[in-house]
């Protein structure tokens, strides 16, 4: 694995991450000696989990919900409701 001066690094960060995510992971040295190790995140496999209705006929919501808790709010605002 090749090691790369923190100066070099900060020079060439970009591209220095395009590879590492291409698989070359390497090394960020200061003054000689290694600091930081620097590779490729591990891509979740298979389809992405779809999220959006998720809790779908687990949850209900009451016909009254927007009146739920007026006459609280009418007190606590002066009836401005």
């Amino acid at each position: 694995m090749r090691m790369i001066n923190i100066h070099q690094a900060k020079t060439h960060l970009s591209r220095l991450v395009e590879q590492a995510a291409g698989g070359e992971p390497f090394i960020i040295a200061k003054a000689g000696r290694p600091v930081a190790k620097v590779t490729a995140l591990e891509s979740p496999s298979g389809p992405r989990v779809r999220r959006l209705g998720f809790l779908r006929g687990q949850l209900a919501v009451p016909d009254d919900f927007d009146r739920m808790g007026r006459g609280q709010i009418e007190r606590r605002f002066g009836g401005i409701a």
